[in-house]
């Protein structure tokens, strides 16, 4: 008797990311993702919660992106002034379950995915760049006249 070797059905196919296909994100995703964000945004803004690290904070929900199976989701969060937000982030993570709880009771989905908190570093990210932008050498760099071969005309 021989035996076929055995073929994946994807074979050649390679993730190109931990969330995402090939290609990025599906619509399916993306738009459970919404769906995602805005239920957690509704539960967070009522303040349900009872944690000392989260009284009084208000937290944004920037992005959810869920697995391509829906099992998991990651919510990119930020608290607003972006003070504190490793503790804000580790006290949503210990309420995790409370949180997909109340999500569950406000999706009509089949199931609803386990939720992982991340900082969302976008932000801190987009104001180094401002920063470096506005910087004094960057400046002085624009406004160097260029000559119109792509040069200097300084010598």
């Amino acid at each position: 008797m021989s035996r076929r070797p055995t073929r994946s059905p994807r074979s050649g196919a390679r993730r190109t990311g931990r969330h995402d296909g090939p290609t990025g994100p599906s619509q399916r995703q993306l738009r459970v993702g919404e769906a995602l964000r805005h239920a957690l945004a509704e539960v967070l803004a009522r303040n349900e919660i009872r944690d000392p690290d989260l009284d009084g904070v208000s937290v944004t929900v920037t992005q959810v992106k869920p697995s391509p199976d829906m099992r998991y989701a990651t919510v990119y969060c930020e608290p607003l002034g972006g003070r504190n937000a490793r503790a804000i982030v580790a006290a949503l993570n210990r309420h995790k379950g409370f949180l997909r709880g109340e999500m569950g009771h406000r999706l009509t989905m089949k199931f609803t995915p386990d939720l992982r908190f991340v900082e969302d570093e976008s932000f801190a990210e987009a104001q180094k760049i401002e920063t470096i932008l506005k910087s004094e050498r960057v400046s002085r760099d624009l406004a160097a006249p260029q000559s119109e071969d792509g040069e200097d005309d300084q010598p």
